[in-house]
């Protein structure tokens, strides 16, 4: 294969790459370092299409003990995530997330809606000067900016006073929930 300056890519000295040659990879089972195994978690065999065994009527492997244990772990795991989520605390800071957004949401659209409405029905309006060659519509313009901003410090500073702390307890309390189910290890 070649770059569009002419230069072969690929650090192999043969025609192809092992890119282009990957239609010819069967991995083998673990036999000894630097071999691909069936049981790699990063190998996907029904992805690639690689690996598989004997063909077609090939016996199927005997499922382990160990995927159903995690699966009852990860049942167990989602459980605590639901009953953190009917909490009372969890309740209450998702109420005061929604107490700040929505009005600040309907408030900025609303602002937004009009410095549009009234650049489009009332062009005279918008091009009334202001001082020398800045206008109405600049003003409104920049204003859209700085109500942005406003916005963005009143969220962080509405996060760091009423949020974050009971959200930080609610994760905490949700990783000791979840690490006691899995045996001490997260």
């Amino acid at each position: 294969m070649q770059s569009s300056n002419g230069r072969s890519r690929g650090g192999g000295g043969g025609a192809e790459s092992s890119v282009d040659n990957h239609e010819s990879h069967v991995p083998v089972p673990a036999g000894g370092p630097g071999q691909v195994r069936y049981d790699d978690p990063w190998y996907d065999a029904l992805a690639s299409g690689w690996g598989e065994s004997g063909g077609v009527g090939a016996p199927v492997p005997a499922v382990s003990q160990a995927p159903r244990e995690e699966e009852a772990t990860a049942v167990a795991a989602a459980e605590v995530y639901l009953e953190v989520q009917r909490s009372a605390a969890f309740q209450e800071v998702r109420s005061r997330y929604r107490r700040f957004v929505v009005p600040a949401v309907v408030v900025f659209f609303v602002w937004y809606l009009a410095y549009v409405v009234t650049a489009t029905t009332a062009p005279g309006l918008m091009a009334r000067p202001v001082a020398g060659a800045v206008n109405v519509a600049m003003l409104a313009g920049l204003g859209q900016f700085l109500t942005t901003f406003l916005f963005t410090w009143a969220y962080v500073r509405h996060a760091r006073l009423r949020r974050d702390r009971a959200a930080l307890e609610l994760r905490w309390d949700t990783q000791e929930l979840t690490r006691g189910i899995r045996g001490g290890v997260s």
